[in-house]
């Protein structure tokens, strides 16, 4: 699985129009599953996710959680990130898992989430949507699970 997580002051997601999923102060997680990911990647990238220190502190530093900051997070499933495009012109999907196998992944991963605290918004699975949001800094983080071992490690 892969996350580019970003730290907002509000986000939204609308289909055909309508709002389906926000949230204030916290973060925007767009989110790939790709062939091979498992439910515990997803438990697992969620955990991190609540936990990982991208928000600012007293002091200014980036050292408090969206668990520690009480924050909100908005999911929006992105196939796009599973993309190849090491060749060619047109970027490959075939890292991609099938949208019928990826969506009770991904549900699975906003359960979770949700589990450990945070008000979750969804966008929803396969829709064409559009994503609007108010970036705090800007800070963006891309994060996978497995995680991808360091050069030379």
């Amino acid at each position: 699985m892969k996350a580019v997580v970003q730290r907002v002051r509000r986000a939204a997601v609308r289909v055909d129009g309508a709002v389906v999923g926000e949230c204030g102060a916290g973060a925007l997680v767009l989110l790939g599953v790709m062939k091979g990911d498992t439910a515990a990647d997803a438990e697992r990238l969620a955990e991190r996710i609540a936990r990982f220190r991208f928000f600012q502190d007293a002091e200014g530093r980036m050292n408090e959680s969206l668990l520690d900051q009480g924050g909100g997070a908005l999911v929006v499933s992105q196939f796009t990130l599973a993309a190849d495009g090491r060749k060619g012109r047109r970027p490959s999907f075939d890292r991609a898992l099938p949208p019928g196998e990826a969506e009770p992944l991904y549900e699975h991963f906003v359960a979770h989430l949700r589990g450990l605290g945070p008000e979750v918004g969804t966008g929803v699975f396969g829709a064409r949507m559009e994503v609007e949001l108010t970036n705090d800094g800007p800070v963006t983080f891309v994060l996978e699970e497995p995680p991808v071992p360091a050069p030379g490690g």
